[in-house]
């Protein structure tokens, strides 16, 4: 039998991230010793106090049955208080946050609950690839807002048709930005603050990164703009910030039209996160925040290793001042994909194509620094020798 796939389906471009899962298992398949800074998955653990709240709640049997797709209200309390600890926002956890299954999942569902067919969803290239596949899933059309080192690594809102925006629903946002570790400033979010209610657009903040910063950078949440939270929503992952990337667990923040809308969605294609997840993610939450200063020391080394490393071959590595990536021009002569095609091929490194994350990434490669200061350093070395 032939099962024909839905043209949404095979409208997706191989998935990045599988693809260089691919590349690296064929790789080590052939005996390579692969230092892999593809994908952005932290290597560090999950910090122990965290691990044993886990080991508690797990035994808890009110834990085994159904959980509610918005979240424990325990949970969205500690959403709410952190958030404003760390940004000085308030939030009701009744109506203004709901858990997640990781940032990923609410950011996938929440076009369900405002885009029609032919509505617009205005995406940044170079960007997270689930901004443009939640849009097509719902048979929205994406218009590509081109993030250049020419602007910052910032969206030109003035330079989107207004035809677009007559028909525009949505704006993704994600600062510090993945994959360019740009950051946003000080001048930027009142101005799409005034976008928005210009042309009535909900504004969507990935802040997946936020707590992945360096050298006394703070990042702010959109929602600390003043109108913010008549506008839009913010998006949070405990993945990065707490090293609990297979844990699934995040929240969303913000207008609670739009957080509502969410909800709606969420409890008719989900059922929720399990509770003992939620309760580590508590305990994370409500901690004093000293395994992130540590986290932040950790890659603050490797960055530096890095970035000064690849300067000392030849590439314009600019250094990061939040994220844990590097952005880098390729060499002149290469491609994105002829670059880390080489890099693996010579040298058993894995990089992630900058084309990969949408057509102005041509140029560039990415390099996550997911593993210690000294296989960094090793793949400085193998670097040097076939550049």
């Amino acid at each position: 039998m032939n099962f024909q796939k839905t043209q949404r389906l095979q409208k997706l471009p191989p998935y990045l991230f599988v693809e260089l899962d691919r590349k690296k298992a064929e790789a080590i398949s052939c005996g390579v010793d692969v230092i892999d800074l593809g994908i952005g998955d932290p290597d560090l653990p999950t910090p122990k106090f965290i691990v044993d709240r886990m080991v508690q709640a797990v035994q808890n049997p009110a834990y085994h049955r159904y959980p509610s797709s918005e979240g424990m209200l325990s949970f969205r309390e500690a959403a709410a208080k952190w958030c404003k600890k760390r940004f000085g926002i308030s939030v009701d956890p009744a109506t203004e946050v709901v858990a997640s299954i990781g940032s990923k999942e609410a950011i996938a569902h929440l076009p369900l609950a405002f885009i029609e067919q032919g509505d617009v969803v205005l995406v940044p290239t170079p960007g997270y690839p689930v901004y443009h596949i939640g849009t097509l899933f719902c048979g929205g059309e994406t218009y590509y807002m081109p993030l250049t080192a020419e602007n910052d690594f910032l969206p030109d809102l003035d330079a989107i048709p207004a035809d677009v925006l007559k028909r525009a629903r949505i704006m993704w946002l994600n600062y510090p930005n993945n994959p360019t570790a740009a950051t946003a400033p000080d001048w930027f979010f009142p101005k799409v603050v005034e976008f928005a209610r210009e042309h009535d657009i909900i504004i969507c903040h990935d802040a997946a990164y936020s707590e992945m910063t360096y050298d006394n950078y703070r990042a702010p949440s959109f929602l600390e703009t003043p109108g913010a939270m008549d506008v839009g929503i913010e998006f949070h992952s405990l993945s990065k910030s707490y090293n609990m990337t297979g844990w699934r667990i995040g929240f969303t923040v913000g207008n609670s039209q739009v957080i509502a809308a969410l909800k709606q969605a969420k409890s008719n294609v989900d059922s929720g996160q399990f509770e003992a997840v939620q309760e580590a993610a508590i305990a994370a939450l409500e901690s004093d925040q000293s395994c992130i200063a540590e986290m932040q020391k950790i890659y603050t080394e490797r960055r530096d290793t890095l970035v000064n490393g690849l300067r000392e071959i030849g590439l314009d590595a600019p250094s990061p001042s939040a994220t844990f990536y590097v952005w880098c021009p390729v060499p002149a002569g290469y491609t994105s994909a002829q670059f880390c095609a080489k890099v693996l091929e010579e040298a058993g490194i894995v990089t992630t194509p900058g084309n990969g994350f949408g057509e102005p990434g041509e140029g560039y490669f990415r390099m996550a620094l997911t593993v210690s200061a000294e296989r960094m350093k090793e793949a400085v070395e193998r670097m040097r020798k076939i550049l």
